[in-house]
């Protein structure tokens, strides 16, 4: 039988006034009474219900995200994700601010983080962009006392509490045997569309895609990446322009957003027909699948990630535990013939 707080105050010989106080670390306890009945829950290996706890107290949960404002399908779907989880505010005990800032721009993101730092919320959820100041702003939340989740892209190095999003080294290499595979060992060039190298996930799923086709692909070749800075005009010229340039081009990979210019792209040119692997399972990807203009998308689950942001930052808010497999983001592989 799991001991409780009357054994405690039992056992050291106080009254349960005094166990409250101790464990919710307020002043008005002598140092030999608290020592006393910190001995006795650590001899009777009393484990506290943090959440019964809060619910108890009516605790409610401050979170801030700051998420890119950007024309980026899969942002869209971070951004409808939380107003779903906003919506279950009352019976999560939730209260969550979304700030947005303009995509890749890390003096606005520093901004933001500064912002949210002041308001001294329970927690921060953000989409990192790879700079110092960004990992400078997070450290000094972290200092005082608030976690950070990194959402999407990662930020390593810095101070943050947790990391929800895939393995993007490993959907880069995924990619990569998928793109091999459908070009069964023929030669040539190979594109590659990014929204920003300023973001480490986009780095970590080149990184990735180029050791898989030097390993088991050499004849492939990879071009100089394309940014499509998350505009699909930007992208579509992109991809019109490496085509035009490369009229043999046997594939390409788009490493995150940008697919509706893409898509815009390869429709303007049917005389061309690459070998195509996109992220993100989108209205327009899907359509793209469906019609055959793309052959494979990696898809990470938008509410997951969320959903997991909101569990990790509640947990360590309480001080308790993360449950690791719970909070494990896994990559889907969806082609024309498995759609959901």
């Amino acid at each position: 039988m799991r001991p409780t707080v009357h054994d405690i105050a039992d056992h050291a010989g106080v009254s349960l006034a005094t166990v409250d106080r101790v464990l919710n670390r307020r002043p008005g306890v002598r140092a030999a009474t608290r020592a006393r009945v910190e001995a006795a829950i650590e001899t009777l290996g009393y484990v506290r219900d943090v959440a019964a706890a809060n619910l108890a107290k009516g605790r409610v949960y401050p979170f801030t995200f700051i998420l890119p404002s950007s024309d980026n399908s899969f942002m869209h779907g971070l951004h409808d994700e939380l107003r779903y989880a906003m919506a279950r505010s009352a019976s999560e005990r939730t209260n969550i601010r979304i700030v947005e800032v303009p995509a890749f721009e890390p003096t606005a993101l520093i901004a933001a983080l500064a912002e949210a730092r002041d308001t001294q919320p329970a927690g921060i959820a953000l989409v990192a962009v790879e700079d110092e100041g960004v990992r400078a702003a997070i450290d000094a939340i972290a200092a005082e006392g608030i976690p950070v989740v990194t959402l999407v892209s990662d930020l390593p190095g810095s101070r943050r509490a947790h990391y929800a999003g895939v393995d993007n080294i490993a959907a880069g290499r995924t990619a990569g045997g998928l793109i091999g595979r459908f070009l069964r060992g023929r030669a040539g060039k190979i594109g590659v569309l990014a929204g920003s190298m300023l973001v480490r996930d986009h780095r970590e799923r080149l990184e990735g895609f180029s050791a898989v086709l030097a390993a088991d692909y050499p004849g492939l070749a990879i071009l100089p990446v394309r940014e499509g800075r998350d505009d699909p005009d930007v992208a579509r010229a992109a991809v019109a322009g490496l085509m035009a340039e490369h009229p043999g081009l046997l594939g390409i990979y788009s490493l995150g957003a940008g697919n509706r210019g893409l898509i815009a792209a390869l429709k303007a040119r049917p005389d061309i027909r690459p070998v195509v692997i996109a992220h993100e399972l989108t209205a327009f990807t899907r359509a793209a699948l469906s019609e055959g203009l793309i052959d494979a998308v990696l898809n990470q689950d938008a509410g997951h990630e969320i959903r997991s942001a909101i569990r990790v930052l509640k947990a360590k808010a309480d001080g308790v535990p993360v449950i690791a497999a719970q909070e494990r983001i896994r990559i889907d592989i969806f082609l024309k013939d498995n759609l959901p």
